[in-house]
Parts: structure tokens; C-alpha cells; sequence
């Protein structure tokens, strides 16, 4: 689905405000279900050291860029990471190791696809098997993209990202607003934020975002181009949380933007819909442009169609984060030592 207009902080205050009063009494429901169930769950312990990287808000944050840079910091380091994802829209349940020669999108979901390319990942709705099944393939050390509301795993060390454009949208919690949960309540269990920005020179708004006061480490992050977009006339077109955030970078980094076509994120492209793609293409003398994210949704035929602009997280003070995915460690193990 696109985000309603109401989820927005800069939403028009008089029928938002409407909205958001009526649908206050579910967001409360909701709340309290998400803290009930995080409270009554005992997490199960994975054989190896667990980091989440998760968010407080529907929608897209950068979540997979980041668990990407993360895996490839452990690497560099000396580890076997594996990457956990819950797999959405895929039809595989799990636990199994993602195949990209064998499954597609509709079997194991998008994200899981980009993490393959990266590292070894297994894909599994229940996450403690799933981080079972990474340890049996000789990881020592599991990334786990999404789930920071997700009780039945326990983590070791759980990052919040959040986009340092949109922050916490309305502040209210689904459906009133993008929230999952109070944003007090979720950064009570961080233990670091990365706050995503559009390029190097941009500066968050700690303040207004809430974290200036915070005694977990802040770090900031953006998405880099690992090429620039191809000569000539583009048609761009995404079905991301935001992808208007798409077509900026484009332009930023001198794309030739002809036109753009939006869709609702996950979204399962057709073959009609690319052909209809193409023909617009076709009619500005230009060529088609996507995400990775949407790239892998592709229909197999229709990819030599397609370029895909793939990006990488990079972090500010790269050293920070590297010390942070250094001392991820069971806290059981922490506990033994102090006692």
C-alpha cells in the first residue's frame, strides 16, 4: 500500500487531525498487543551472536542497505555472517538458505534475494530456526534484516534506523500513524540508531527526532550509487516505501529523468505492466530504470529490459559501526563475566 496522507507530520492539520482522533482507539489496541506480546515472549537464544536491524515505522527506512553494510563489516573482519529475514510475500514459511539460482521473489520475497548477493541467508518466519539453520552452515554470526518487534529471537544487538527525512512521521501508532510502537518503547530496547539521510553534507535533526538525549551511540548513514545511472533518457520507475527517494538520487547523481512511474512497495510487477513500461520508454527514446529491490521482482524474461541501480549503505563515521558488529556478543556470555 502507499502511505496515507495522515501519517505525514506536515499533513494538512484539519481533516489529519480528523483522522488521526478516529482511528486513535485501534492505534491503542494496536500498541498494547505489540507490548503484550513483547512482554509475555521468552526469546530463545541462537547458537551464535544475533544483530537485528529493525525500525519503529511501516515503510521503507534502508533497513536491508545497512544489514548489507553490516554483513560485509563482519566479513572484512574475519567472520561468516549469514544474514535472517522473515522472507515477505514469499511463499516459503522455512527455514531454508536462499538459492538465488533456484528461488524468485515470489518463493523467498525481494529483500532476502539482495542479502544472497551479499552473504549466506536463510529465510524462515519462525527466526530462532532460522538462526539455527545459519549456525548448522557454519555461521558464527546472524544479521538479522527486520524484527526488532519480533520477541522470539533474542538479540545481541539491536539497531533502529530511521529516516532522517520523514523520522517518526505523525508520531502515532499504525493505523493512525507509520508507527509499530511508541517511539519511546522501541528505542528503550536499541542499543544504537543509525539515522539514514539523502547524501554526505546532509545534517539530521537530532532534536527533533528525539535522540539528542540518548545514551546509545547515534550514527549517521546515506545511500551511494556503486555506479552512476546510464547515459541518455531514463524512465525510472519503483514500488519502495519511497520512491520519490529513488528519482532524487537519480537526479542528483546527473540522471536524465524522462518520466517516472510509481508503485505500492513489494509490489509484483506483471508482464503487462512492463510491456506498458517499455512502450513508455519506447515512446521518449529512453531507457528503463529500477531499483535493485524491484529489479529481483522482475519477471525473468523482462530483466534484459531493465537496468537496476543498485546502492550502498555508507556510514559516517565507518569506524563506530565496525566497533559496534566487533563486540556483538552473546549477552549471556557478558552476564557470566560480570558475575
Amino acid at each position: 500500500m502507499r502511505p496515507p496522507a495522515f501519517w505525514d507530520a506536515d499533513a494538512p492539520r484539519g481533516s489529519a487531525r480528523l483522522t488521526r482522533a478516529l482511528l486513535a482507539p485501534a492505534s491503542a489496541v494496536y500498541a498494547w498487543a505489540t507490548a503484550r506480546r513483547i512482554a509475555r515472549t521468552r526469546p530463545a537464544r541462537a547458537p551464535v551472536p544475533v544483530i537485528c536491524v529493525g525500525n519503529l515505522t511501516l515503510g521503507g527506512t534502508g533497513k536491508t542497505p545497512v544489514a548489507r553494510a553490516l554483513l560485509e563489516i563482519a566479513r572484512d573482519q574475519g567472520r561468516s555472517p549469514a544474514a535472517l529475514s522473515r522472507g515477505w510475500r514469499g511463499r516459503l514459511k522455512g527455514p531454508v538458505m536462499v538459492d538465488p539460482a533456484l528461488h524468485t521473489a515470489a518463493d523467498v520475497g525481494d529483500e532476502p534475494l539482495l542479502l544472497a548477493a551479499t552473504a549466506p541467508t536463510v529465510v524462515s518466519r519462525d527466526r530462532p530456526a532460522g538462526a539455527r539453520l545459519a549456525a548448522e552452515h557454519g555461521a558464527d554470526l546472524v544479521v538479522m534484516d527486520d524484527g526488532h518487534q519480533n520477541p522470539t529471537l533474542a538479540k545481541d544487538l539491536s539497531i533502529v534506523v530511521v529516516d532522517g527525512e520523514t523520522g517518526w512521521g505523525a508520531g502515532r501508532v499504525f493505523p493512525a500513524g507509520p508507527l509499530r510502537e511508541p517511539v519511546a518503547a522501541g528505542l528503550a530496547r536499541a542499543d544504537a540508531v543509525v539515522v539514514m539521510v539523502r547524501n554526505k553534507d546532509d545534517r539530521p535533526d537530532y532534536a527533533g527526532l528525539g535522540l539528542a538525549e540518548l545514551d546509545i551511540p547515534v550514527l549517521t548513514a546515506w545511500l551511494e550509487p556503486a555506479a552512476p545511472p546510464p547515459d541518455g533518457p531514463l524512465v525510472a520507475f519503483a514500488g519502495i516505501g519511497r520512491p520519490q527517494k529513488f528519482y532524487d538520487a537519480l537526479a542528483a547523481q546527473g540522471g536524465e529523468l524522462a518520466e517516472v512511474a510509481s508503485f505500492p512497495d513489494h509490489h509484483a510487477f506483471t508482464r503487462r505492466e512492463i510491456d506498458a513500461l517499455t512502450d513508455l520508454a519506447e515512446a521518449h527514446d529512453a531507457r528503463l530504470i529500477t531499483t535493485e529491490k524491484d529489479w529481483v521482482r522482475l519477471p525473468a524474461d523482462a530483466r534484459e529490459r531493465v537496468a537496476a541501480w543498485p546502492v550502498r549503505a555508507v556510514f559516517a563515521e565507518p569506524a563506530r559501526i565496525a566497533d559496534l558488529v566487533a563486540d556483538a556478543r552473546p549477552r549471556v556470555d557478558a552476564a557470566r563475566e560480570q558475575g
